[in-house]
């Protein structure tokens, strides 16, 4: 016969029936109407399964056949609460245990903002409460996504577009804000002098009196353009603006190792979920040994909080991430080639992208304890002008 619905919760047993006559036994309890399943032979015998309901009506036909039974098996819903019975202050603890975290769980602990430069924190966080999300408010309390976006992108009118995410007991609320006209600065009367020594390659002055003409060699601090226009009689200040650029010599020294070692996440991990308990941590899922031969194990830790009280109760998650580690060589020449491009990273980064290298000389070179040391002159086109105040009304 075929296993009868809801057998788990109506619980069953597992006989083991021996005696003179166990196939009339079985006949007798198939003609009584009682249901029976997974017959098996079992030595002198056979095994069954029998809702516990049923348990009681075979004695009599037990002492019709001369068979006897044991229970070898008790399985479903009344066996467990029994079993939980004799333990039932650690089965109450446990349920409310399940209970608190249920509860706590669907409750909203954190609210961030994201994206926000001119309007404060404060003051979206203030509409969010409005529309009634804030801390320990109830999750399903909650408006659908879409409605509380439109209603806070009308209680905000400096915001352009408005999103919120739930991630389990953490909303995030990320905003744009409305493009504003640019405020330009207010320049003080101003030269434009040379920050370095330098051949001047390009002039152009947009504004101001130009003192310098293409190829003439500045100090640092010349005036390059004039803020002053006229003569000693008749003058007037001026922001001076324009453009300057000019070749200028940088001097490095690069050291390169040969060999080196890279260490990089293959993308495979192991996550271990732990209950945190003020100091202590009981871990719930993730045992057993990762396997990885070489790891990093990083720690994300997400207490509950109160207002703003941190309380001693909260989540702790370990992701143990595989390493491969790889050791690369390099030749004389690449570590040459590698050291150079480090050099020109560096002056595109101090002096602005638009810089040009215009010429590379390899002054020193040698190779010692595993690396290659170098010293390089690097002949650069760069801007070279900078502001200076014009603190009086004299002449240069």
């Amino acid at each position: 016969m075929k296993e009868p619905p809801l057998s788990s919760l109506r619980g069953f047993v597992t006989l083991h029936v021996t005696g003179p006559q166990v196939e009339q036994f079985i006949n007798a309890v198939t003609g009584a109407g009682i249901v029976i399943w997974d017959v098996k032979p079992a030595g002198n015998g056979a095994t069954l399964k029998l809702l516990l309901d049923d348990f009681y009506a075979l004695r009599p036909l037990l002492k019709q056949t001369g068979c006897r039974m044991r229970v070898i098996g008790r399985n479903g819903l009344p066996f467990t609460a029994a079993r939980l019975w004799k333990r039932k202050f650690f089965a109450i603890g446990l349920l409310l245990f399940g209970v608190a975290l249920v509860l706590l769980s669907s409750m909203v602990w954190s609210i961030k903002v994201e994206g926000n430069e001119r309007i404060a924190s404060e003051d979206i966080l203030s509409a969010a409460r409005q529309e009634g999300v804030y801390p320990y408010q109830w999750i399903w309390r909650l408006k659908e996504p879409d409605e509380l976006t439109k209603e806070l992108a009308v209680r905000l009118p400096g915001i352009s577009w408005i999103g919120l995410q739930r991630t389990g007991t953490s909303i995030t609320i990320q905003v744009v804000e409305a493009a504003q006209p640019e405020v330009k600065p207010l320049h003080s009367q101003r030269h434009l002098v040379s920050r370095t020594d330098a051949v001047v390659s390009e002039i152009y002055a947009e504004q101001g009196r130009p003192l310098v003409a293409r190829h003439s060699r500045v100090k640092k601090g010349d005036i390059l353009i004039s803020g002053i226009l006229g003569d000693e009689e008749n003058s007037q200040e001026v922001v001076a603006k324009g453009e300057v650029r000019g070749l200028v010599w940088h001097e490095y020294n690069v050291e390169v190792p040969l060999t080196t070692t890279n260490r990089s996440y293959t993308g495979e991990r192991k996550d271990r979920t732990y209950l945190v308990l003020g100091k202590w941590a009981i871990q719930l899922w993730g045992y057993g040994d990762a396997g990885f031969v070489q790891s990093r194990t990083l720690t994300e830790n997400d207490p509950l909080t109160w207002r703003s009280i941190v309380l001693p109760l909260g989540w702790m998650i370990e992701k143990e991430m595989e390493v491969s580690e790889t050791v690369g060589t390099l030749s004389a020449e690449g570590a040459r080639e590698e050291g150079l491009a480090r050099a020109k990273k560096d002056i595109w980064a101090r002096y602005g992208v638009d810089s040009v290298i215009k010429s590379q000389k390899i002054l020193h070179e040698k190779k010692e304890n595993g690396k290659v040391y170098m010293k390089v002159l690097f002949e650069v086109e760069e801007q070279i002008a900078e502001e200076l105040p014009i603190v009086n009304n004299q002449g240069e």
